[in-house]
């Protein structure tokens, strides 16, 4: 059996998705099935090509005996609407005509967000004689409105019939929580449905594997310091600015530290936070590599793993919570 995933974020790059796609192509490839990945130069969190792959290099290569294949996407810094639609839009034109030469494919699995790659999917599909799986990792566009992302109506209707007719095409779609599966499945009770919950790789954050670190000592803190974490991106529907409100009410227990590890959206708007508190107690840290993150886990005392008081969210379960819930005990 062969399968192609389509992906805008792949591994070098940081992020949830990459790591969760990544483990799960590298899992099919263990129990014999032939994956390949079609995806965009890597420009995450940093929106910008890493230095590895400008100049048209490294299209092609293998990462842990997974062919990847690479097409152009635009990147910028800017913020604003035009920017982000130009960056979505690229990958969804470059990532059909990189992919249309690739050959036939059993299955075709894409991810969403960004909904808009949907486009791509279902052409390549087609041209690829490859049944369509649609990977639903957050619910688009109506998160986006949830959240305010998006509040023009004429843009929102031409995401919710694009998002129709990808599950309409798609010969299955699979859930990452049983939220989505379900909110899906009451809209759409004729598809196909799936639920593939994030998972964790227990022996990677296995504490007794796991070598000392100077987490701790590198960014400031001592042995008596609390460090409450949170790890991933900065985004909208985290609702982060909680994080900053509690430490603001601790902020008289010296020893008690709060960590925010990552890049996103908010993250201009949580540091001002800060600032307009005066805090000494929050702490910004650079993202940084999946191979890092059990030595921090082991350094850090609480995990924070925060979301928007949605109904969206309801019976969401985060990647993230795993990898802490793996490597910690409870302590009387």
């Amino acid at each position: 059996m062969k399968i192609l995933f389509l992906t805008q974020y792949y591994p070098p790059e940081i992020g949830a998705p990459q790591n969760r796609l990544h483990e799960l192509a590298v899992r099919l490839r263990a129990h014999g099935v032939e994956v390949e990945v079609l995806t965009a130069l890597p420009n995450y969190p940093k929106m910008e090509v890493q230095e590895k792959y400008k100049n048209g290099k490294n299209r092609e290569e293998i990462i842990d005996s997974i062919p990847v294949h690479r097409s152009w996407i635009y990147v910028s810094k800017s913020k604003g609407v035009i920017s982000r639609l130009l960056n979505y839009f690229s990958f969804v034109w470059s990532s059909y005509w990189r992919g249309r030469k690739l050959g036939n494919f059993d299955f075709l699995l894409v991810e969403s967000p960004p909904l808009f790659l949907g486009y791509s999917a279902m052409r390549l599909s087609k041209k690829l004689n490859a049944k369509l799986i649609f990977n639903v990792s957050d619910l688009w566009p109506e998160s986006a409105e949830k959240l305010g992302i998006v509040t023009n109506e004429r843009l929102l209707k031409l995401a919710y019939n694009l998002e129709a007719m990808c599950y309409q095409r798609a010969t299955l779609i699979t859930g990452q929580t049983e939220g989505i599966v379900n909110d899906i499945n009451q809209r759409f009770p004729e598809a196909s449905l799936y639920w593939l919950p994030n998972g964790v790789d227990v022996d990677f954050y296995d504490p007794d594997k796991v070598k000392p670190s100077n987490f701790r000592e590198k960014n400031g803190f001592n042995s008596q310091d609390v460090l409450f974490f949170y790890g991933g991106i900065l985004g909208h529907a985290q609702g982060l600015e909680v994080i900053v409100h509690a430490a603001n009410e601790l902020k008289d227990q010296v020893n008690i530290q709060f960590i925010m590890q990552g890049s996103g959206p908010e993250k201009d708007k949580l540091m001002k936070l800060k600032e307009d508190f005066k805090l000494n107690n929050v702490h910004f840290l650079d993202p940084v590599s999946k191979l890092e993150m059990p030595e921090i886990v082991k350094a850090v005392d609480v995990a924070l793993v925060p979301l928007k008081n949605l109904p969206l969210f309801q019976g969401v379960k985060r990647r993230r919570q795993g990898c802490f819930l793996s490597q910690k005990t409870l302590e009387n």
